[in-house]
């Protein structure tokens, strides 16, 4: 079974960092993309950093230089848990979202496009004000 579960979050003036965290469990991450998508009320989800199995992390150009995500493997008693983290640094109001992680059902593409990815968090809000 197939498990995104994501952390952190919160209210931050603007400037300011917050951190996330995402427990994945259940699927193939040694081949599927994962990824940190956000959703403002009234606009489409949008993606902000791609996560591939290896290779370059892509990130939207709205958060360039201020966001970085990285993952952590953990294997414990024979369960993989991959752990997804974004750090996100001088803040904007525009920043405030929803924020979710996500992971693809299969191996491939690895970008931005929500309709790309299967696997979804609860999500968890980011609030910056000004």
């Amino acid at each position: 079974q197939v498990k995104l579960v994501e952390s952190g979050g919160g209210s931050v003036q603007a400037g300011g960092s917050l951190s996330l965290s995402c427990e994945a469990s259940g699927f193939n991450y040694r081949r599927n993309c994962m990824g940190w998508f956000r959703q403002a009320p009234g606009k489409e989800r949008e993606g902000v950093a791609a996560i591939p199995s290896d290779g370059r992390i892509l990130y939207a150009d709205s958060v360039k230089g201020r966001f970085t995500a990285s993952k952590r493997l953990t294997i414990s008693s024979g369960n993989a848990t991959n752990t997804l983290y974004l750090q996100m640094d001088s803040l904007k109001p525009e920043d405030t979202a929803m924020y979710y992680c996500a992971a693809r059902r299969s191996g491939g593409y690895c970008g931005g496009v929500a309709s790309q990815y299967g696997y979804w968090g609860q999500g968890t809000q980011v609030t910056v004000s000004s």
